[in-house]
């Protein structure tokens, strides 16, 4: 079930660059210079800016929740590419279908990388999500 915050839930601005991210500290002196800037005689409404304070905490939260997701993520494929080690496994790839025993794992760019030894002695180097577990050893 996922959970999206108020005002947030299924928007998405296909419009807005990668690069137009800011981060805490480019937002404070942004509204730091509004405040320097605005006209003595209208300053800018409590509440407004009080609005603008909040949105920004809800996304930098939103921003924080995403990266600790990805980690775990990360942490979850590492520990199912360890569990793999010395099972019999059938590999999907480009070159088709076999089975081997997985001999070893690399991490190549946060990537779990498994080096299994098909049943025909030759060694085949795939991603975790081209391997599939066939049975356990005992």
């Amino acid at each position: 079930m996922a959970i999206d915050a108020i005002g947030v839930a299924g928007q998405s601005d296909t419009n807005v660059p990668q690069n137009a991210a800011i981060d805490q500290t480019s937002f404070l002196k942004i509204l730091l210079t509004q405040l320097r800037f605005q006209d003595p005689l209208k300053p800018m409404d409590n509440q407004q800016f009080v609005a603008q304070l909040a949105q920004f905490s809800a996304l930098e939260l939103t921003r924080q929740s995403g990266e600790k997701l990805d980690t775990l993520l990360s942490l979850n494929a590492t520990g199912q590419a360890i569990g793999l080690l010395g099972q019999q496994v059938e590999v999907r790839g480009q070159s088709g279908a076999g089975v081997g025993e997985v001999i070893a794992i690399s991490f190549a760019s946060g990537e779990a990388r498994l080096s299994v030894k098909t049943t025909t002695q030759t060694m085949v180097d795939v991603r975790l999500q081209d391997v599939q577990l066939l049975q356990e050893k005992n």
